[in-house]
């Protein structure tokens, strides 16, 4: 769905900051969009484009998942439902906990912002193994809604992170893929 110059000057814009967080990691830097305002721009309308007439309501997962998600959700006229890490939204919460490479974790929402029947867009800046998306995926089931697509600036193809998420039967997208 992106142009290729799209593609193109998001390639030339992201930074890959080589060993971070740590040695044998290739850190893709998303932070420099956010100086070229005009790029921004292009990359909601792009995302937005995705889900027009498709969705109640859009999720983000924190933090990164606000970013973007926030100005979807504003362009689409949709409300924008805050998924964040447990203990950092005030009660009553619905949480879903799941597991990590080493451990688990566990991610929440406000009981009563997603509402039954709501057609959800999950969005993240980054599509990696699929974890995080997968829990907050089952969160919005949890509430009797029902996730129609998932949108990502970015997908890292290599971790199979798509294929967690091909379970839910909704759309996924991403600009880039690495």
């Amino acid at each position: 769905m992106a142009s290729q110059e799209l593609k193109h000057r998001l390639e030339t814009t992201i930074e890959n900051i080589p060993d971070f967080p740590i040695p044998g990691i290739q850190f893709k830097d998303i932070s420099p969009i956010f100086l070229n305002p005009k790029l921004y721009e292009e990359v909601i309308e792009d995302l937005v484009k995705f889900s027009k007439g498709k969705v109640d309501s859009v999720c983000g997962i924190e933090s990164r998942g606000y970013l973007f998600g926030i100005a979807i959700a504003v362009a689409l006229e949709v409300p924008f439902i805050l998924i964040r890490k447990a203990g950092k939204l005030p009660p009553p919460v619905v949480s879903e906990k799941y597991d990590l490479e080493y451990g688990s974790a566990e991610i929440e929402t406000r009981e009563g912002h997603i509402k039954k029947g709501q057609r959800i867009l999950i969005h993240d800046d980054l599509l990696a193994t699929g974890g995080t998306t997968e829990a907050a995926a089952k969160l919005v089931e949890k509430q009797g809604a029902e996730v129609v697509q998932f949108s990502f600036l970015t997908a890292l193809k290599d971790l199979k992170g798509e294929e967690k998420l091909k379970k839910f039967n909704a759309e996924i997208y991403y600009i880039l893929e690495y």
